[in-house]
C-alpha cells in the first residue's frame, strides 16, 4: 500500500512537467503585454542572375512594399563584421570569402572595425536633416565597413547636384558608388532604393556562410554529389519555367507575388531537401549540405532578430532568395513577439 501511494505520488508530481514539455513554446506569447514585432518576408529571384531585367519594372512591387512602410529593411548580404572575422581565418573559410574594402580603406584610412563604430558613432548622434557632407562622410564610412547597399542608400539620399566627391568620398568610391546604380541586385535596387524612398538610413545585411563553409577534402566530389541529388526531385521543374515567363514581362509584380505563394514556397522547400535527403551516399555528401542549409538558415533568422532585439514592435521587411523564405516564414513567426504578415496581402 505503502509503495502505490509513493507510486501516485510521484506521478502527481512529475505530470504536469511531462504536459509542459509536450507544450508549444509557440504560444507563449499569447497573453504578452508588449507591442508585437511585424515581420514581412519577400521571396526574391536573383536580379543578378536575370540579365533582361530592368529597374523600373520594379517600380510597382516598390510601390507595394512602401505601403507596408517597413521600419526596418534586411538584406540577403554579409555584413562587414562577418568579413572581418573570416579574413582573419583564412584557413576556415577561405580568403575570398567577401570583397574586399581596399578603396575605401584608402580613402578613410580606416579598417573594418574601425570603420563599424565609426558608422555607429555617426547615427547614435545623426540629427534630422543632415547637410550633404554628413551623408557623403557617412556613404565613406559604410563602404570601409564592408556594407556598400548602406553606403547606395545614403547616395540615394543625396540631391543629385550633391552626389560628388568630398567628405571621405574619392573619386574610386563616388565611381563605385555610381556603378551600383546599374548592378542588377535585389539588395540595392530593392532594399536600398526603398530604403531611400522611405526615408531610413541604412539597410541590414543579414546572410551568414559560417555554418555552411564545409571543411572537405574534395570539393568537388561534395558538389557533384550534391548536384546529382537535386536533380532527381523535380519539384521546382514548374515553379522555374513560370518564373522565366514572368521575369520577361515590363512590369515585374506578378513575378513577386508568384513566388511568393505559398504552395510556391512549398515547392522551394521541397525543391531544396527532398532529393538531398533521399540520396545515397558513401560520404554522406548530400546530408552534410542539408546541415548546412539548415545551419545558415538559423543564423540568418537569428541575425534578422539582432536588427530589432531592443526595438520591439517594428515593421520590418526582409528581402532574400525565395528558397530561404519557408524556412524564415516558419522560424520567425514561432518568436516570442513576432508576427508574420502575409506577402500576398501586401502584394495584392
Amino acid at each position: 500500500m505503502r509503495k502505490r501511494t509513493m507510486l501516485v505520488a510521484c506521478l502527481a508530481w512529475t505530470f504536469p512537467f511531462l504536459a509542459h514539455a509536450q507544450a508549444d513554446l509557440a504560444t507563449l506569447d499569447d497573453d504578452m503585454a508588449g507591442p508585437r514585432t511585424r515581420m514581412l518576408v519577400l521571396g526574391s529571384v536573383h536580379l543578378r542572375e536575370q540579365k533582361d531585367s530592368k529597374a523600373e519594372a520594379l517600380a510597382p512591387l516598390l510601390d507595394k512594399l512602401a505601403a507596408f512602410a517597413p521600419q526596418v529593411i534586411t538584406i540577403e548580404a554579409i555584413g562587414g563584421e562577418q568579413c572581418d572575422m573570416a579574413a582573419r581565418h583564412p584557413t576556415v573559410y577561405g580568403d575570398d570569402y567577401c570583397r574586399g574594402t581596399d578603396k575605401a580603406r584608402a580613402a578613410t584610412g580606416l579598417d573594418i572595425p574601425a570603420a563599424i563604430a565609426g558608422v555607429n558613432r555617426a547615427l547614435a548622434a545623426w540629427p534630422a536633416n543632415p547637410a550633404a557632407a554628413q551623408r557623403r562622410h557617412l556613404a565613406a564610412l559604410f563602404l570601409a565597413a564592408g556594407d556598400p547597399a548602406s553606403a547606395y542608400v545614403q547616395w540615394l539620399r543625396l540631391p543629385a547636384g550633391e552626389r560628388r566627391a568630398g567628405d571621405g568620398l574619392d573619386q574610386a568610391l563616388v565611381q563605385m558608388l555610381r556603378e551600383l546604380e546599374t548592378r542588377n541586385n535585389e539588395s540595392y535596387q530593392i532594399g536600398a532604393r526603398l530604403a531611400a524612398t522611405l526615408g531610413l538610413e541604412r539597410v541590414h545585411p543579414i546572410d551568414d556562410h559560417t555554418g555552411d563553409s564545409h571543411r572537405l577534402s574534395d570539393t568537388k566530389a561534395f558538389g557533384d554529389a550534391v548536384m546529382a541529388a537535386w536533380k532527381t526531385d523535380r519539384s521546382l521543374e514548374t515553379v522555374i519555367a513560370e518564373e522565366k515567363r514572368l521575369i520577361q514581362a515590363p512590369d515585374l509584380l506578378p513575378l513577386y507575388r508568384y513566388i511568393n505563394r505559398p504552395e510556391v514556397s512549398w515547392a522551394y522547400a521541397e525543391g531544396n531537401l527532398r532529393g538531398p535527403l533521399r540520396a545515397q551516399s558513401p560520404q554522406h555528401y548530400p546530408q552534410i549540405w542539408v546541415n548546412g542549409w539548415e545551419i545558415r538558415n538559423l543564423r540568418m533568422v537569428a541575425n534578422i532578430l539582432e536588427t530589432v532585439r531592443d526595438r520591439p514592435g517594428l515593421r520590418v521587411l526582409n528581402i532574400v532568395g525565395a528558397s530561404h523564405k519557408p524556412w524564415f516564414d516558419q522560424w520567425l513567426g514561432r518568436m516570442p513577439g513576432v508576427s508574420i504578415v502575409d506577402a500576398q496581402a501586401v502584394l495584392k
